[in-house]
């Protein structure tokens, strides 16, 4: 089935047999064990991160909400399995924890990423390689390589299939949060493993906070046991609601793009603006990645200003769009990376990655595209008063 099919039905399959027809939340935190045997039998599967056998037995162990939304999202990403977690952030974490050994990551990451791994809190050692340069950090002992693209905040596109090339036998897990599967499935291009942020697109109305993973069966399995044994699992609720934003993602993420795409050029010509960062503008593309990696470039703006003062300047004048962190929402959010999402990240690190003091990140929503311009515009004349927009 096409992609929009599979939004609306995938994950949906038990709905008649169950009398409903939409899907249910189990909010049961556990469960009768009519068979002591089958219950036993049960319990060792998913110990072994395998799915139940038959009885779920207790909800940090498996829910069956939240397991028609992980079959949903591997069915969008062409996967043969996927975990979810409550966070984006403990999805990433899982996904480390089970692959030990030495990490190779490609910069900019999103913040929490970044960090996650520069700390060495988990106990992993990194090397941070440039995407033409994955092949020279591999070491006997690494064990994954990280990328996310498009880049969070700056829209830089990574070539999936050549860092899959240059890491070999090397899994590659891509986050693939900002292009969502409307736009790109990394396993098409060879990765192993792909990575949302839940919370943006996938849920799509900011009122959820969630992780997943999709991969193979067999890498699901570990996921699954460092889910359980560290309670990271999603709420029944927030796997209700993930599975339904799923039904209107293409909708939502094609409507949003085509806005970006009018304010991308719009805001490239406004004199209060220094650069725009999108894969739809024109040479900013040059290996030619829409069109044969992703399906077209997104919703997510990066545009630069000359200053802080401006960028939070901007910040504080717009009225539509809502500053604030996150992004992949129906409303159209604003935010200042360098003093807020990648804080975390040393400045100089930042710099060197294109995370400047001036850029802002623009991730559009599905209002009407002039009403967004005019707030935009609005905003930036303050900055720029002596001139108009083209």
């Amino acid at each position: 089935m096409r992609i929009r099919t599979l939004e609306v039905h995938a994950g949906r399959d038990e709905l008649a047999d169950l009398g409903v027809h939409a899907s249910p939340i189990d909010l049961s935190t556990t469960y009768p064990i009519s068979d002591a045997a089958l219950g036993t039998a049960s319990l060792d599967a998913m110990a072994r991160g395998e799915q139940p056998q038959g009885n779920p037995i207790y909800a940090r162990l498996h829910n069956p909400t939240v397991a028609r939304f992980e079959t949903a999202l591997a069915a969008l990403e062409g996967a043969e399995a996927a975990v979810a977690f409550a966070s984006g952030m403990a999805a990433i974490t899982a996904l480390i924890l089970s692959r030990p050994g030495h990490v190779v990551a490609l910069r900019p990451l999103y913040g929490g990423s970044d960090h996650l791994l520069s700390t060495g809190v988990l106990g992993r050692e990194v090397t941070w390689a440039e995407a033409g340069r994955v092949a020279e950090a591999i070491r006997p002992d690494t064990s994954l390589v990280l990328v996310e693209t498009p880049a969070n905040p700056t829209l830089d596109l990574v070539d999936v299939a050549s860092v899959v090339a240059q890491a070999g036998d090397v899994p590659v897990a891509v986050d693939n949060t900002f292009a969502t599967p409307v736009l790109q499935n990394p396993m098409e291009q060879g990765a192993r493993y792909v990575v949302h942020s839940a919370t943006k697109f996938l849920g799509g109305h900011g009122d959820v906070i969630g992780g997943v993973v999709a991969c193979s069966e067999l890498d699901a399995r570990p996921l699954r046991q460092i889910r359980v044994v560290t309670g990271g699992l999603l709420h029944p609720l927030a796997g209700y609601l993930l599975h339904r934003g799923l039904q209107t993602l293409s909708l939502r993420v094609l409507a949003a793009q085509s806005s970006a795409r009018v304010l991308a050029r719009r805001l490239a010509h406004h004199p209060a603006v220094r650069s725009v960062r999108y894969p739809g503008l024109p040479g900013q593309d040059p290996k030619g990645l829409v069109g044969s990696q992703m399906r077209g470039p997104g919703s997510m703006i990066a545009f630069e200003v000359d200053s802080l003062s401006d960028g939070r300047a901007i910040m504080e004048s717009v009225r539509l769009a809502t500053p604030a962190v996150s992004l992949g929402s129906v409303d159209t959010l604003i935010q200042h990376p360098a003093s807020l999402t990648h804080r975390v990240v040393d400045p100089q690190v930042n710099e060197a990655g294109g995370v400047t003091p001036g850029l802002l990140r623009l991730s559009v929503g599905i209002e009407d595209v002039e009403d967004l311009w005019a707030d935009l515009r609005g905003a930036l004349d303050l900055i720029a008063p002596a001139a108009a927009a083209k």
